[in-house]
């Protein structure tokens, strides 16, 4: 649902060059003063890449459908959820998460190329946006029934969940409500997994609210984290979104280690309540 690529420091050289800024960095002052001039990115191994295959994997999106993934897998474990239920649960929410990225690079590809994102096949013109759609038609049909392995309602709740963030790709995203969506499908995994067990019958109980919440909390965070590596063209574009403001206060430095703190305290926070009373009420 956000930008992923760029540099750090290219953020604050960038975003923090307006007026609101208290301490602007010395980088900053050079470029301003014409006498900076950052050195050309070198085009990595994927900039050359020419196969179908790989540049899906690059428009992907994978370190993040990677990890969460991952995160969700191993929730499933310490629910005391199976083993095959929390491979499936694993592999619902990599394809999920995928898709979700090359989503996220269609609806972009025409800013992506305007800044001259790297690592962005769809807006460089390698891969075809055609292509990119029938890979999400082909993943949806794995999706829906890896989804419902661990029953309808569960699988359900998941797929509207991935629904939702394909819709915070297109509405919302550029403005003060652009957390909304990132809220609602993380306050949905709760849910995945309280509901989930094996069959397609399979009926859990609800979430503890909680968790539920907590876990809202969560997909703001990672909103917030994530938002920092697209600062720059998002400050170009005229985006008003709330990572946007606190980065243009506080600087992108400050914001990605407050956003990620911010999310470390909420998977503790997690962590904490699931141990005292559980993931299901």
């Amino acid at each position: 649902m956000d930008r992923d690529e760029g540099a750090i420091g290219d953020v604050d050289e960038k975003v923090v060059d307006d007026p609101e800024v208290e301490e602007p960095a010395e980088d900053e002052e050079l470029a301003e003063e014409g006498e900076y001039d950052e050195p050309p990115a070198r085009p990595g191994f994927f900039a050359t890449v020419r196969w179908t295959p790989l540049l899906l994997f690059q428009a992907a999106h994978a370190k993040q459908a990677v990890l969460t993934a991952l995160a969700m897998g191993g929730a499933a474990v310490l629910a005391e959820r199976s083993a095959r239920e929390a491979g499936v649960v694993l592999m619902t929410v990599l394809v999920g998460q995928v898709i979700l990225g090359w989503h996220n690079d269609i609806v972009d590809r025409e800013r992506d190329a305007a800044h001259g994102t790297p690592g962005k096949p769809i807006a460089d013109g390698r891969l075809d946006p055609g292509a990119a759609w029938y890979a999400i038609i082909v993943a949806a049909l794995i999706l829906v029934p890896l989804a419902i392995t661990t029953g309808i309602t569960a699988g359900g709740i998941y797929l509207v969940s991935v629904c939702v963030g394909m819709l915070g790709n297109v509405v919302l995203r550029t403005g003060f409500f652009s957390w909304v969506t990132w809220a609602i499908s993380f306050g949905m995994l709760p849910a995945y997994l309280s509901y989930g067990g094996w069959g397609g019958q399979a009926v859990g109980d609800p979430p503890e609210t909680a968790i539920t919440i907590l876990a809202g909390a969560l997909g703001i965070g990672i909103h917030f984290t994530r938002a920092v590596w697209g600062l720059v063209a998002d400050h170009e574009d005229g985006w008003t979104y709330l990572p946007l403001k606190l980065g243009l206060k506080i600087g992108a430095t400050r914001l990605l280690a407050l956003s990620t703190l911010y999310v470390i305290g909420i998977l503790v926070a997690i962590g904490y309540v699931a141990s005292d009373v559980g993931l299901s009420r």
